[in-house]
């Protein structure tokens, strides 16, 4: 079964603690390590200078090829591991070597600006037109 919807995430966004345990995500991140007899692999990710981590729990998509270095977009939920912090448990783990990373990343941002602009009611837009 899979999970519900999920919004993409970034690993920084997901070690800060502001996604909740529990919801549906996507992250995007390079392969740092994969350790398969604890089935966790780390990805990386870099944001204002600095590399930000997330592990991943990959019991539910072994076996699978690891590329160590390669980008990969892990969809799954957030669960609080002890000594760890958040982790993903991944449900589907897919390589995406090659891509635009600063594109996606670029494109991702403009999703979450759409949504924002969606939650706002039609009223509130046309009373916001009208006021100007």
């Amino acid at each position: 079964m899979l999970p519900a919807a999920a919004v993409f995430h970034f690993p920084w966004e997901i070690n800060s603690g502001e996604v909740q345990e529990g919801l549906s995500v996507r992250v995007l991140g390079r392969l740092v390590c994969y350790q398969p007899e604890e089935s966790r692999a780390t990805l990386s990710a870099q944001h204002a200078s600095k590399e930000h981590q997330v592990v991943v729990h990959t019991l539910f998509v072994e076996p699978f090829n690891p590329i160590i270095g390669a980008q990969y977009i892990v969809l799954g939920e957030i669960e609080n591991a002890e000594g760890v912090g958040a982790m993903v448990r991944a449900r589907v783990l897919n390589c995406v070597d090659g891509v635009n990373v600063a594109l996606l990343q670029k494109a991702i941002n403009e999703q979450r600006g759409f949504f924002r602009e969606r939650e706002h009611t039609p009223g509130d837009a046309e009373q916001a037109a009208h006021a100007t």
